[in-house]
């Protein structure tokens, strides 16, 4: 009884010593630093955590990370590493003082509905050697090289929310004041009965105010997604064009939308010029707004599907753009098939006049657009 006492007493002197030994370690415990950075945002979850770390107390002490899986990591908007795992790994203080020249340096975690506490960093007065071994397979990013990359997602969010804001308000104007062109152009139902190819046509002139708005919103709509392709899918290339931010965007948006409207207008006049030239007169209207009712309608459903991921999946946005301009592509050649099919049953012009007709002014353009933009994403 009096020996296993003893023991009993000799193993907490044990464990008792081994714990104030590893809490000595630690110098300083940046647990109580964090401060969530997602103030600005209107309905998403947050998703980054910052603090400040201090790199000139202690230089030649140890930063011990443990970094939750999924995450990106930033030193003052500069990428660090990306972990695919749950990471847990040491630095040198002094290494990254010499790095950054700075005294002090802000650390951000980027992890959609991360929370203070999620992320650990402390100063150790030696690096915890078993616990990082145990843990170093699954931290694949040898050098830790830092490259420098502005993350501004909050700022991106933000301006996708007030484009679209914009965009719905124009919406329901038009909707006011046009209330039967609006319906004509959205219901799906109208491109299977094509009621605009008929002698009844009820549509007004191009250069009418409410064909010019709708011409508009369509084109104002479709430099959204443009805008979103060039951040998500050539970020690279914008980068080195414009710094990308809530300002940059905007203007960016606006000039696209007026170039894609002007485009617009010399599309429907070159159409125009080639329905004169294969006697196919006062159907070029019909013929143009027959593919941009497409155009609008496709836009709407992934209008719709952005919204929801830009609240709730931001990530999967890029790969849903994607997806989207390869949806896109073959829904428009689809329209162009149909469209020959209506104009083979109205009109009473041969099929290879028609297909010539067709392939001069909508195939062959649209494919070589195709092509540049596809030479762009790569």
């Amino acid at each position: 009884m009096k020996n296993g006492f003893v023991k009993f007493i000799f193993c907490a002197l044990i464990t008792g010593f081994l714990s104030l030994d590893l809490n000595a370690q630690v110098l300083e415990d940046y647990q109580t630093d964090w401060k969530e950075g997602n103030e600005t945002s209107w309905f998403s979850a947050n998703d980054r955590i910052e603090v400040q770390l201090d790199l000139e107390s202690f230089p030649m002490s140890f930063f011990h990370f443990e970094i939750p899986k999924s995450s990106v990591v930033f030193f003052d908007k500069k990428l660090w590493f990306f972990s695919e795992k749950d990471t847990v790994f040491h630095h040198k203080v002094e290494d990254l003082q010499i790095q950054f020249k700075s005294k002090t340096v802000n650390l951000t975690v980027y992890n959609e509905g991360i929370e203070i506490g999620d992320a650990q960093i402390k100063k150790l007065l030696t690096p915890l050697e078993k616990k990082v071994e145990r843990v170093e397979e699954s931290f694949s990013n040898e050098g830790l090289l830092i490259i420098e990359r502005d993350f501004g997602q909050q700022e991106i969010k933000g301006f996708f929310i007030l484009v679209v804001l914009l965009l719905l308000t124009g919406v329901a104007l038009y909707k006011f004041v046009n209330p039967f062109l609006f319906g004509f152009m959205i219901r799906p139902v109208s491109l299977v009965k094509a009621e605009d190819f008929s002698e009844s046509g009820s549509l007004q002139k191009f250069f009418s105010f409410d064909v010019l708005s709708y011409l508009i919103l369509v084109n104002l709509g479709i430099s959204l997604f443009g805008v979103f392709g060039l951040v998500f899918l050539r970020q690279d290339w914008l980068d080195t064009r414009v710094i990308i931010g809530f300002e940059s965007l905007f203007w960016l948006w606006l000039a696209l939308g007026s170039f894609l409207l002007i485009f617009s207008i010399f599309k429907f006049i070159g159409i125009r010029l080639i329905a004169y030239l294969f006697a196919l007169e006062r159907l070029e209207f019909s013929h143009y707004f027959y593919l941009l009712r497409i155009t609008a309608i496709v836009l709407t459903f992934f209008l719709v599907i952005s919204v929801y991921l830009i609240i709730n999946n931001y990530s999967f946005l890029g790969s849903f753009l994607s997806f989207s301009f390869s949806v896109f592509f073959w829904i428009y050649l689809a329209g162009i098939a149909a469209l020959f099919l209506i104009m083979m049953n109205r009109l009473s012009f041969k099929k290879y006049h028609l297909f010539a007709y067709l392939c001069i002014a909508e195939l062959v353009p649209f494919l070589v657009l195709s092509k540049w933009i596809m030479d762009l994403g790569q």
